[in-house]
């Protein structure tokens, strides 16, 4: 097995502060002639930065955020609202709803705010005392609820909570908070004349979208919407709900809601699901759907039509793999929520695990397109936070919890996200995660929506590690060496979220991955690159392979490389880059290629271990941290896959 080829971090920046500290040497003031350079670089500009069409900066955002609008967001202590939302993702400082000062340690360079479709504003005119509302019995028990506090509050909030989920809210009182009231119409019109409002084209980019909340007896099935567009097109229509009779529940109807909202505006629009793994396998079918129809050719064309990708790490527990279903993936069991499904209402058994999980939705994805002739799980994986606190925060040090009810403090860590007779999820399994990095040629809606259509993304758990995974039939190691690999990858090659070209001869497919470390964060342990396949007999299998890892370790006969190590300080929070690599890189060969079967394959990044953020907060509150809680992790990155097909 190769070992990695490893670079010096700084020697670029190094070369390029010598040049600009001499700009007045004799060599900058030489101007060749015309006649000179009439025979250099023909076909091509001399700078290699020039006239080139693909992707050269990754963007980071986030395609899942709250603020108060969200009903569930607000009963839960949230009072900030889209400015605080995008001023905060933007780099500014602002007051959290608990009082707290809280800013970013770097800026996104875009957001999607998601606020629940149903019901969205319902709660800040509740909490207000508008008259419209408290004269409806339910709302004003819940109001007088709220305004008295502590415990009442609390009840009043369960109480909402599970009267609107279990569609026993008085619907003439929700009717102005759906579609077709006014008030509706112009709660939304507020959501796309603030996104308008803070889009800063090539600076600060904001995505128009909602969060379309399907719950079935507690099992998520939940969707992100995300437009392309701007006011003129999105503000023509307002969000589609679950709630009947307008709303549905069922995936079909989102679909034919995004399919009318393209032919109505001629603008374009994508669903993007999350928390399978809350979903009690009903997120990827195989043979029928949640509402007992059958999974059919129909379905497949649609689901791989509108949902081009997939949120692979929140807040709710990461969905890439499960160790059960990957037992010899030694990293498959990180952040693992797999107790039940949202409200724990109903516990989880083994066998729902391989219809939530990322992993293995791929893996049926390539059964059901030998089914039905289309894959309707070819998705590209991103991460995101799910906050709904208005504070997109997905770094360790600096994470701001899920709720207001569960911003830093001492009792935090104790405080459940959820507890049912089935089971509990603990406070401290809460996920401080993640991010979604975006290769666009730039920082404008329209590049980064395109960006996510072709799948050229890749989510994290918090860190902003650059990552790239080319594949191709004849990468070499001298095109990684050239230290300009994204040219010969475009140029040999698809890039994440591709089909490989087909194969001339009998040649395995070769990939060109390569890795550089968050600049503030942690050293990288290794590359591994994910393989699945579906034999001859429609059986799928799976293999985890390291090509590329820091510092001197070797390989046993089977692959598997000893740990890194572990630098952590529990004690003061803190580790040190006394082991790993800042940058990582490889040219990797498939040395079980079999031309005759259909297969992908995705590259996942891992960092050194580092402190969760129970850690931080036991140093900073001066608390013990609980029993059973994760001290230290590896995050991670995933990259959306490239897919191999037999040719005819």
């Amino acid at each position: 097995m190769k070992r990695p080829l490893l670079y010096p971090l700084g020697l670029c920046a190094l070369l390029l502060a010598a040049l600009v500290a001499n700009p007045d040497s004799a060599w900058a003031q030489f101007k060749p002639s015309k006649e000179s350079l009439s025979d250099k670089y023909p076909g091509r500009a001399y700078s290699p930065y020039a006239q080139r069409s693909f992707p050269s900066h990754v963007y980071w955002g986030d395609t899942h955020l709250h603020t108060g609008l969200s009903m569930d967001a607000g009963l839960f202590g949230a009072r900030l609202g889209l400015d605080d939302a995008y001023r905060f993702a933007r780099g500014d400082e602002v007051t959290s709803s608990s009082g707290q000062p809280v800013r970013l340690a770097r800026p996104l360079d875009w957001l999607v705010i998601a606020d629940h479709s149903d019901g969205m504003g319902f709660f800040n005119d509740l909490a207000a005392g508008k008259p419209d509302l408290i004269k409806f019995d339910q709302g004003k028990r819940w109001y007088e609820g709220l305004q008295e506090g502590g415990e009442a509050s609390a009840d009043a909030a369960l109480d909402l909570i599970t009267t609107f989920s279990q569609g026993k809210i008085n619907p003439d009182m929700m009717a102005e908070y759906s579609p077709g009231g006014k008030t509706y119409r112009s709660i939304w019109q507020k959501v796309v004349d603030a996104a308008e409002q803070f889009n800063d084209p090539g600076r600060f980019t904001t995505i128009i979208g909602f969060e379309w909340t399907s719950l079935d007896a507690g099992n998520n099935l939940h969707r992100n919407v995300l437009f392309r567009d701007g006011a003129d097109k999105a503000g023509q229509v307002v969000p589609f709900t679950t709630q009947a009779p307008i709303g549905s529940t069922d995936p079909l109807d989102l679909y034919a809601w995004l399919e009318n909202y393209e032919e109505k505006t001629g603008g374009s629009v994508l669903a993007l699901a999350h928390n399978g793994n809350l979903s009690n396998g009903i997120m990827f079918p195989v043979e029928e759907q949640f509402t007992g129809k059958n999974i059919d050719q129909e379905y497949t064309r649609l689901r791989a039509k509108w949902e081009p990708m997939y949120e692979v790490t929140q807040i709710k527990g990461d969905g890439e793999a499960h160790p059960l279903l990957s037992p010899d993936d030694e990293f498959a069991d990180y952040e693992t929520w797999d107790v039940g499904n949202l409200d724990l209402s109903e516990a989880k058994t083994d066998d729902m695990l391989q219809y939530e999980y990322a992993r293995e939705a791929l893996k049926n994805g390539l059964k059901l397109e030998e089914e039905y002739g289309t894959n309707p799980y070819k998705f590209g994986m991103v991460g995101s936070t799910d906050s709904h606190t208005a504070l997109a925060t997905a770094e360790e040090e600096n994470f701001f919890g899920k709720a207001t009810n569960v911003e830093p403090g001492p009792d935090r860590m104790k405080h459940p996200f959820a507890e049912s007779k089935n089971g509990t999820y603990e406070g401290h399994a809460l996920v401080a995660s993640g991010y979604a990095g975006v290769w666009a040629t730039e920082n404008t809606r329209a590049a980064i929506f395109d960006a996510m259509e072709r799948k050229e993304v890749y989510g994290t758990t918090g860190p902003r590690m650059m990552v790239r995974f080319f594949g191709g039939w004849d990468y070499t190691d001298e095109d990684l060496n050239s230290r300009q690999p994204a040219f010969r990858g475009y140029e040999k090659g698809v890039p994440m979220g591709g089909d490989l070209p087909a194969a001339s001869g009998d040649s395995a497919p070769t990939f060109m991955v390569y890795a550089l470390r968050d600049p503030i964060g942690a050293n990288l342990d290794r590359i591994q690159i994910v393989k699945v396949w579906i034999d001859s007999n429609g059986d799928t299998h799976e293999k985890v392979y390291n090509v590329a890892w820091s510092d001197d370790r070797e390989p046993d006969a089977n692959g598997a490389l000893p740990p890194v190590g572990n630098t952590v300080d529990l004690e003061n929070a803190n580790w040190t880059n006394t082991i790993g690599a800042s940058e990582l890189a490889t040219v990797w060969t498939d040395p079980d290629f079999d031309s005759g079967q259909a297969a992908f394959y995705y590259a996942r990044v891992l960092e050194i271990p580092t402190p969760r953020w129970v850690v931080y907060d036991a140093l900073r509150f001066g608390v013990d941290i609980p029993e059973g809680a994760e001290t230290s992790g590896q995050e991670r990155a995933y990259t959306s896959p490239i897919w191999y097909s037999p040719q005819e």
